[in-house]
């Protein structure tokens, strides 16, 4: 990204921005359908608006626990917003033409270039406000994805006042793994963070901390203060696409779900969920693990630790792959193949006829994949965004947590440190 901030300043880069301009319909069209999905759907209340008001350009850095989480926000200004949106969700939906109209502000996930660059510093220099998700992934398990480190550098390049919007409770009611919303009270508190001249002065540090401070959560010890009972909270289907691996014998793809029950066909664990989505143990081990984030820390440890050890393991799969159809906005299967992951690189493989075709994709500056859960994980390389279906969905989280693992161990970046 700091390339990206010095061929910028030096005025390189050929693409030219369109200037249209915002379209007001839209976006107040957007804006109420979105009122109404926070009050009946997240319930949100607002803590504090620092924004209300507020005139000039800013930027507002957000945490990102649902997928339409930025529903709770949109209405916190009368004042029209920018939104930066992943490209992959950007070109991959029906109401495109509506995104554009609205000037979200497309980009590659995990990489920026200077067309990303211009098109977030144009909005800052005409005076708007900057709506950046720094994890870029909404959270899989209740606990804040990895913030990739050159988003401090943006902040104290950008030259503008940033403020936080920190919503609670917003996983709870969507958690990205379950089919089903689970209506209850969320908040969105939104506040200063730094002030223009002030961010100029400190190092990268110092905003660092103080950002990933603002952004970082786990959902089930804010659960655990709150004790908010939601409809359907005790419904764990869905979430042995996330929690793959038994905690207690190690086996992977065993866990299993039902109901309100999750268990290893290896041995004797099994939990059940209860009200608040907190869970018990009904089996015949001995420990409880009462919170998801506790579990899928336990999972990523353990595929750190052997990283650790033997960092030149590789992780393969066959899978489907499938590319986007910019006509239809939807992505479309191209072949058959695979895909493997060690400590430098993806590498998928496109079979054609009895030949392989390599796509190879640098990680070190991946700090984590777009995945859903038991459904698909994407890498991009440069405009291609490659959308991977491995033959066992489940295996989905773990080429995730292993790029996470490998970014961690690599930049010493701790992911799971929210507690």
């Amino acid at each position: 990204m700091i390339n990206a901030l010095i061929a910028y300043s030096q005025g390189q880069g050929s693409e030219t921005l369109r200037r249209k301009r915002q379209s007001r319909f839209w976006y107040w069209i957007t804006r109420f359908a979105s009122w109404i999905y926070s009050k009946r759907v997240f319930k949100c209340h607002t803590l504090r608006n620092e924004i209300k008001g507020k005139k000039g350009p800013f930027v507002i850095i957000a945490n990102h626990e649902a997928q339409l989480d930025f529903v709770n926000l949109i209405g916190a200004t009368r004042r029209r917003m920018r939104f930066v949106v992943s490209e992959s969700f950007y070109s991959s939906i029906p109401v495109k033409r509506i995104m554009t109209r609205l000037k979200v502000i497309p980009k590659q996930q995990f990489q920026t270039t200077v067309t990303d660059i211009k098109r977030m510093k144009e909005a800052i220099d005409r005076g708007k406000i900057l709506v950046i998700y720094p994890a870029g992934l909404n959270s899989e398990d209740g606990a804040s994805t990895p913030i990739p480190d050159a988003t401090y550098k943006f902040l104290k390049w950008i030259g503008t006042d940033i403020y936080v919007a920190r919503t609670t409770g917003a996983y709870m009611v969507a958690p990205k793994w379950s089919k089903i919303k689970r209506p209850g009270k969320t908040t969105i508190d939104i506040y200063k963070l730094f002030d223009k001249e002030e961010i100029s002065q400190l190092d990268e540090h110092d905003i660092r901390e103080r950002a990933r401070e603002a952004l970082i959560f786990d959902e089930y010890r804010e659960q655990e203060k709150l004790l908010i009972k939601r409809k359907h909270a005790s419904n764990v289907e869905g979430l042995e696409n996330v929690l793959y691996a038994c905690p207690f014998c190690k086996s992977e793809f065993t866990i299993k779900t039902k109901g309100n029950k999750i268990w290893c066909t290896e041995c004797g664990f099994a939990h059940e969920a209860d009200e608040y989505g907190f869970l018990h143990n009904v089996g015949t081990t001995p420990n409880e693990i009462r919170y998801v984030t506790d579990w899928s820390k336990m999972i990523f440890e353990d595929i750190k630790c052997r990283l650790e050890t033997h960092p030149d393991r590789a992780l393969s799969s066959e899978a489907s792959i499938h590319m986007i159809d910019y006509d239809k906005h939807k992505f479309h299967e191209i072949a058959k193949g695979s895909v493997t992951l060690d400590k430098d690189e993806i590498k998928i493989g496109i079979r054609c006829g009895s030949t392989l075709d390599d796509i190879v994709v640098p990680i070190s500056h991946f700090a984590s994949l777009p995945f859903r859960p038991g459904k698909f994980f994407e890498v991009q390389k440069g405009p291609d965004i490659y959308r991977l279906i491995p033959e066992n969905v489940a295996m989905c989280a773990k080429f995730v947590y292993t790029v996470e693992a490998f970014y961690e161990l690599n930049s010493q970046i701790a992911k799971r440190s929210v507690h």
